[in-house]
């Protein structure tokens, strides 16, 4: 990719000796890889360096704060963030040299993700396009500090990028209940650290909202029984983060 801005790609990551090789093959077209290890017990590390010498252990700090160190690392200021699951498709890595390579750009582009549980990929559940901002320039945008459900924040003009994202999160519904039950550790400290408390509408209405919203009007059933088993753990998480929350309360009635 010639004539076009230098552009930094940012990795955060954790034990993905499994998944973190594809996500960087994906992106060895960057002009610089920036990897956020966290403290890997496996060979993530030697992967990574595989691919760049950029890869820097930064204690755990929540997601936002961890993204936001790597930016803060990165010698380009446009940025591409990427998760160890995900893959950067030809025609996204295309359109993203074509935009750095326009003499006028926006400050962040949104961009889609095709996310896939197990081999199939889901379509509907709220699960497409899930749009967010993945592509800035990090002189006008930059990550939120929330440790869980991070984002992009930027007072500048944005757009779209058409090109897909591949999710690769879920192996399986297992490995869906194992990474729901982390991110619901994390909603309830989170709520609880904003002054957020449990109440018994939280515990009843919530979850079977969150059940009804995601299967029907979301049309979860259209993705057939993985649409039902995502609808199903979608109300368990939020019945579990709000009883996390009560837990935090130090067990009071909600």
């Amino acid at each position: 990719m010639n004539n076009r801005r230098p552009i930094s790609v940012v990795i955060i990551a954790k034990n993905e000796a499994e998944r973190i090789e594809a996500c960087l093959q994906s992106v060895a077209w960057a002009d610089e890889i920036v990897v956020i290890d966290s403290g890997s017990t496996d060979a993530t590390c030697d992967i990574a360096r595989g691919f760049t010498a950029g890869v820097h252990f930064i204690p755990w700090r929540g997601f936002g704060p961890q993204k936001q160190a790597g930016v803060d690392l990165a010698s380009h200021d446009w940025i591409l963030n990427v998760d160890c699951d995900e893959r950067v498709t030809p025609e996204l890595a295309a359109e993203i040299s074509m935009i750095l390579s326009q003499e006028t750009t926006c400050d962040a582009y949104t961009v889609p993700r095709r996310t896939f549980l197990g081999s199939k990929e889901i379509k509907h559940c709220g699960w497409y396009p899930d749009r967010t901002i993945r592509f800035f320039n990090r002189r006008n945008a930059q990550f939120s500090d929330s440790p869980v459900h991070e984002r992009v924040v930027t007072e500048g003009t944005t757009a779209d990028c058409r090109g897909h994202l591949l999710h690769y999160s879920f192996s399986g519904l297992g490995q869906l209940f194992v990474k729901l039950n982390h991110y619901s550790d994390l909603s309830a400290r989170q709520m609880f650290d904003r002054g957020k408390r449990c109440t018994v509408f939280d515990l009843t209405v919530r979850p079977l909202f969150a059940f009804f919203k995601t299967y029907l009007l979301r049309r979860g059933f259209m993705d057939g029984v993985e649409g039902f088993e995502i609808a199903v753990t979608t109300a368990v998480l939020t019945f579990a983060k709000y009883m996390k929350l009560r837990e935090l309360q130090g067990g009071s009635r909600p």
